[in-house]
């Protein structure tokens, strides 16, 4: 479960962030998680609530938005959403391919 070291990360940049602010409260936080993280939100979030336990981020409201994976073809520069992890293009069926999203994990915004 990969999930409970990128959750202490995310919990450590909030804390010190709230703490800078001088921050009491938080009552949302979001985060933006790209497919090929292969994060599981139920994971994500057991995870969360146990590292903001008895902290300015214990009872926050947490938004999970999901980063779907998309690439663009070096070979026809056709650009199309990965499903289920196939990397070959729709269009010309070629393997040399761009990422363009999916990768992403990053504290969008967290609301006081």
């Amino acid at each position: 479960m990969h999930e409970a070291a990128l959750t202490q990360g995310l919990v450590k940049i909030l804390l010190k962030r709230t703490a800078e602010l001088g921050v009491n409260s938080v009552s949302r936080v979001t985060l933006k998680v790209g497919r090929l993280k292969a994060v599981e939100p139920h994971s994500l979030r057991f995870c969360f609530e146990m590292f903001v336990k008895d902290t300015v981020l214990e009872g926050v409201e947490l938004v999970i938005d999901t980063v779907e994976a998309r690439a663009t073809c070096l070979e026809c520069s056709e650009s199309f959403e990965v499903q289920q992890f196939c990397f070959r293009c729709p269009e010309c069926d070629a393997t040399s391919l761009k990422l363009t999203q999916g990768e992403e994990l990053f504290i969008e915004s967290f609301e006081i």
